[in-house]
């Protein structure tokens, strides 16, 4: 199939057709994974890069059949449409970018650019189907007034104040609030920003973080709110014809909280259980079509 010209799926459009070296080298560049939907001409209809036999590096192929005429319709399959999304973060890696972020906090100053620094290395260690290459666009001098006053709220429960430390929580709630915005608005794929926002509103949010303190009262009653929070938060973000879902139950949340918090106890293996809850905690996200939406 070497001279043969390609078709692909690209956000439930078709693409080409392009020169099977040109194919090649967009699945190099990870912009055509083995889900993506494909066509050239003998194929009775779109197949996934993965099945066909020698195209994907590593894929098990599965048979060819051959069709006449031009390419079929795009019908996006269950997998192009939508699924979960999953991460793989470097142990090292992810480790050493969150003890910056903690330590840039403390020291309040370095903070904006710690905690952008994270964002951008742990942002592409994401897949998302059916978005290749996902990228963070965040500059650490777009909000960095955020960053810093945070970082001076953690010093707000030195000060013997009842009344001081119930307005800083409702100040890192909105500040928290700010920040979840900006990310969500930062966000890229292919080098091009996606047009998606976040609308939750702030006093929802803010609503949301005092709930999330009341019940740790009740030891285990905080894990169904944070599912239920973000749950929320999947909800209010807008402009994309996928919508973003999270499926832990509170349950999952708890239980692998309390080994990953038991983990951290011992210090050594805080890399391992790190890499290992945040890889868990991506994957409970997913991308499913807007009910509705009729893919073309």
């Amino acid at each position: 199939m070497s001279n043969r010209n390609w078709f692909y799926a690209a956000d439930g459009q078709q693409k080409g057709p392009l020169p099977e070296t040109q194919l090649r080298d967009l699945i190099a560049r990870g912009m055509v994974r083995a889900d993506t939907l494909v066509w050239t001409e003998g194929m009775a209809g779109w197949q996934k890069a993965g099945e066909i036999p020698g195209l994907v590096p590593g894929s098990v192929a599965a048979p060819v059949y051959p069709r006449a005429g031009g390419p079929p319709p795009v019908v996006a399959s269950a997998s192009y449409n939508g699924g979960a999304l999953s991460a793989d973060f470097p142990i090292w890696g992810l480790f050493g970018r969150t003890l910056l972020m903690v330590i840039g906090q403390f020291l309040v100053i370095p903070a904006p650019w710690t905690a952008t620094g994270l964002y951008r290395w742990a942002t592409p260690n994401i897949q998302v189907p059916g978005r290749p290459n996902l990228g963070f666009t965040g500059q650490p001098l777009d909000i960095w007034y955020v960053f810093i006053v945070l970082g001076l709220m953690a010093y707000a429960g030195l000060a013997d104040s009842t009344l001081l430390s119930l307005l800083s929580l409702v100040l890192q709630a909105f500040l928290q609030w700010m920040i979840v915005r900006w990310f969500i608005s930062r966000l890229s794929s292919n080098g091009q920003d996606l047009p998606i926002s976040f609308k939750g509103s702030a006093a929802v949010y803010i609503g949301w973080y005092l709930l999330m303190v009341i019940s740790a009262i009740t030891i285990i009653g905080w894990a169904w709110v944070l599912t239920a929070w973000m749950r929320w938060i999947c909800r209010n973000i807008e402009g994309s014809r996928r919508e973003i879902t999270f499926n832990a139950s509170g349950l999952d949340m708890l239980w692998r909280t309390i080994v990953f918090t038991i983990g951290c106890a011992f210090l050594i293996p805080i890399p391992w259980v790190l890499r290992w809850y945040s890889n868990w905690f991506v994957a409970q996200f997913a991308v499913v079509e807007r009910s509705g939406f009729v893919s073309v």
